[in-house]
């Protein structure tokens, strides 16, 4: 599945017998499209709407393998987003899964390519334990 508020970009995809695309602006949207399923991967760039980090993290299925990456604290410096709302702050994706996934990888950085950037970015796999409804969650 793909979810996006745009799937331009999904073109060449479109029509694939594995792949559902839904367009959806998961900003808006209550409540949360994906609600009850899970995957076998989540992937999320460039995207931070913390309201829906605790879904993300329960849409990951048993064996599943969560993929995050988006703009941290201190990209102000390289460009835009500048906003702080929009950043994440030291170590707040990896907080974010620990206790309901596996952490493989982290990495809290600055990129050179394409453009230089601060990032973080997390590969996780689980869940570690069950995860809990939605709303049992501690930072729902």
């Amino acid at each position: 599945m793909a979810v996006d508020r745009d799937l331009s970009g999904l073109a060449d995809l479109a029509g694939h017998i594995r792949l559902e695309m839904v367009k959806t602006d998961l900003e808006d949207e209550a409540p949360f499209a994906l609600t009850g399923r899970r995957f076998a991967a989540v992937v999320v760039t460039n995207f931070l709407h913390r309201p829906l980090l605790p879904a993300l993290i329960a849409a990951v299925e048993a064996d599943g393998v969560l993929i995050y990456e988006t703009f941290a604290a201190g990209n102000e410096r390289f460009g835009r987003p500048k906003n702080p709302h929009y950043l994440l702050q030291a170590g707040e994706l990896l907080d974010a899964v620990r206790g309901y996934l596996r952490v493989i990888a982290y990495e809290d950085l600055v990129v050179g390519e394409p453009s230089r950037a601060s990032i973080q970015r997390v590969c996780a796999i689980g869940p570690e334990r069950a995860v809990p409804a939605l709303s049992e969650l501690p930072f729902a």
